[in-house]
């Protein structure tokens, strides 16, 4: 069957962090060092990798706040003030994410050439909205949030969910990530398979390095 959708991960795929760091979020030491000035400083890299392991654990995207609680308390405040919790899960004053260089023209291209697309993504609720303030929003035609569905890839559910919200079935869409085991149990599942990876010296079956080499052959596309 030819490829008629295409599901993309978000984070690696789509937008890179500003600061080069997905999570916490770029400005975290600034705004817990305005509220305990006191803090030793040398602690974050270990309060930083404790909320790492804490995300890891975490069968489905985990709560927010107990993921900032959990690098607080390793950074010995066990009682975090509300207000301090919340200026955490505020919007940034900036952005925190960013588009690579090649998403706007792909999504252009794909749509162009009569593609169906949706994002897969193991992410807090709210990407729909992020998405929507980087001007690429209406490209999809809907989102499958980890937090959303309760579980995280490669949990069959959530390329289900990618693949309905394009009424297709797998074999009708392509699935990228930057994690090949996940384009791995995408492929397992029925689903055609790419690796997006920006790092590799070449491309290889079933590898890419730029979203540029997305865009299907003639010969697969729909119609």
């Amino acid at each position: 069957m030819p490829i008629r959708g295409v599901m993309f991960d978000a984070g690696g795929v789509l937008t890179r962090p500003v600061g080069g760091r997905w999570n916490p979020r770029y400005d975290f030491e600034t705004i817990v060092i305005m509220h305990h000035p006191g803090v030793r400083h040398d602690l974050f890299p270990y309060a930083i990798r404790a909320g790492q392991a804490f995300l890891d654990a975490t069968p489905s995207t985990a709560n927010r706040t107990d993921y900032h609680r959990t690098i607080l308390s390793a950074l010995g405040i066990d009682l975090p003030s509300p207000s301090l919790l919340q200026q955490l899960e505020a919007p940034a004053a900036g952005p925190v994410i960013e588009l690579y260089p090649d998403v706007r023209r792909t999504l252009s291209r794909l749509r162009r050439a009569g593609l169906r697309m949706s994002v897969v993504s193991d992410n807090w609720a709210g990407l729909e909205a992020t998405f929507d303030g980087l001007g690429i929003g209406r490209y999809f035609e809907g989102f499958a949030i980890s937090e959303l569905l309760g579980c995280r890839k490669p949990d069959p559910r959530m390329y289900a969910e990618g693949s309905r919200l394009l009424s297709l079935a797998p074999d009708a869409c392509l699935f990228i990530d930057d994690d090949p085991a996940l384009v791995v149990a995408a492929r397992e599942l029925g689903y055609h398979g790419v690796t997006l990876d920006r790092s590799a010296s070449h491309s290889s079956d079933g590898v890419i390095r730029s979203l540029d080499e997305l865009l299907p052959p003639p010969s697969s596309l729909p119609g």
